[in-house]
């Protein structure tokens, strides 16, 4: 799942660790999240989109599988 995660995170000026404390995960949660390496739970999702005043749609966006 594609996301915009790093550039909202980094125009609030926001360190991986920071934002993972905001929203209650580790930082290696955050990172793996940002490389598309882990798809948040729903409730992650929501609380990301909470921190950043948005919807989940505006940060994350389902990938195509090729397969």
């Amino acid at each position: 799942m594609q996301n915009d995660l790093p550039r909202r995170r980094e125009e609030d000026g926001l360190s991986q660790g920071e934002l993972a404390e905001a929203v209650g995960v580790t930082r290696q949660t955050v990172n793996a999240i940002e490389r598309d390496r882990y798809d948040p739970s729903l409730d992650l999702a929501f609380k990301l989109a909470a921190h950043f005043d948005c919807t989940i749609e505006d940060i994350f966006e389902p990938g195509h599988d090729d397969a």
